[in-house]
């Protein structure tokens, strides 16, 4: 049964359920500890909760589910326009780096691969609100049909997919600096089962499991900690590792930036790598360790701004710093709008030869060309002192 503020699973006639008060609660009495509410399943249907929410949970029934739907709705608004933005700048970098074979290297391989788990990421966000919420007032206890678990199961494959990226991006610049000399097609091999097929196998297993154990639901709430920890395990465990990959990163650059055998061109390149790595702090997802160990009751209101709210622009970040303020992108977008504005030039002059109507209605360069053209032809067909003239002609 949902009472619009928790949900009590299915009971039999004379057994007591407790429940604790949900989670939302936290965002309005974050300095009081929240108690348990009961209900007795009767032969008549369910009694009224107690003790009441509003003892067990400091629940103002006027004022807290007005400040619950406002916060609820000022977050959502928030994560919608973040995934909505990192979502329009993935696709484009995407695009800039698939069009431009100079750019086809391992390096951004491994940027296009994270890229994609953060489309992915931002479109499973977008299913998933558009199956649980998709009426306000739908109950929540009985969403449990078979699309609304592989949402949920497509959700978690996206999120873990997401992070585990983010560790090989962190895995392949500490390789990329330790090692002078490395096959890079070969690690690129490993990587991508790394980044795709550690979460398949994850998530697989927890959605057996879940299924077996805790089939309760759609699959949302994860009240089994075990279970949940299947996930949340691996996620942690590459999050702490990249987390020491950064410090690593950080220590092998100062050392070889100390180094007097370090030329000024190479020291430059250390710089502005040295930079690029403060930039990834955000991308190693090392922000998420202030809440990895942390209870799940404690800061809930931070940690929901913080994972979402942040989270969504995470992507248009990630997006900048690979994609739009890169080098090399940047050298590759001017030499192809140079080649494409002369080739489009001649191309009008070419039109404007084969058309001399037009010429005489423009006043450019190619226009000019045109008709010192077809004045020549006229004289070397009038006498044969037209070579000598055409011969003083201005170039």
């Amino acid at each position: 049964m949902w009472d619009n503020l928790t949900c009590w699973q299915a009971a039999k006639v004379g057994d007591i359920v407790s429940v604790k008060c949900p989670e939302l609660f936290t965002f309005i009495a974050q300095d009081n500890k929240l108690g348990r509410v009961t209900r007795n399943c009767t032969e008549y249907g369910w009694s009224e909760p107690y003790p009441h929410y509003v003892d067990a949970c400091i629940f103002d029934d006027n004022a807290t589910k007005t400040d619950v739907n406002i916060y609820y709705k000022s977050v959502k608004a928030l994560y919608t326009v973040g995934y909505s933005t990192s979502l329009v700048s993935l696709t484009t970098a995407m695009i800039i780096l698939c069009r431009f074979r100079k750019l086809h290297c391992t390096r951004n391989f491994i940027h296009m691969n994270l890229f994609v788990s953060f489309i992915l990421r931002a479109i499973s966000v977008f299913i998933k609100d558009g199956v649980l919420y998709a009426e306000e007032d739908s109950d929540h206890c009985f969403v449990h049909t078979l699309a609304c678990k592989t949402v949920m199961v497509f959700f978690h494959y996206c999120v873990m997919s997401n992070y585990f990226w983010l560790f090989i991006e962190g895995l392949y610049l500490f390789t990329l600096l330790v090692e002078t000399f490395f096959p890079e097609r070969r690690y690129f091999y490993w990587y991508t089962i790394i980044g795709w097929g550690t979460p398949t196998i994850c998530v697989t297993i927890w959605a057996v499991l879940r299924l077996h154990f805790d089939d309760s639901g759609c699959w949302d709430m994860n009240d089994n900690t075990a279970l949940w920890w299947v996930i949340k395990g691996p996620v942690v465990a590459s999050i702490m590792i990249n987390f020491v990959l950064f410090i690593g990163i950080i220590i092998i650059l100062v050392q070889k930036l100390q180094s007097p055998d370090i030329g000024g061109n190479e020291s430059s390149i250390y710089l502005r790598l040295a930079r690029s790595t403060l930039l990834l702090i955000p991308l190693f997802g090392i922000h998420y360790t202030v809440f990895a160990f942390s209870p799940e009751d404690v800061s809930q209101r931070e940690r929901l701004v913080f994972e979402l709210g942040l989270g969504s622009f995470q992507g248009f970040v990630v997006a900048v710093l690979y994609c739009f303020l890169n080098g090399e992108v940047q050298s590759e977008m001017k030499r192809k709008w140079r080649s494409w504005t002369v080739n489009r030039y001649f191309a009008v002059d070419l039109k404007q030869q084969r058309h001399p109507s037009l010429a005489s209605s423009g006043v450019n360069g190619g226009t000019q060309l045109s008709i010192l053209s077809k004045s020549s032809s006229q004289i070397r067909m009038s006498s044969p002192q037209a070579e000598n003239a055409n011969l003083n002609l201005p170039t």
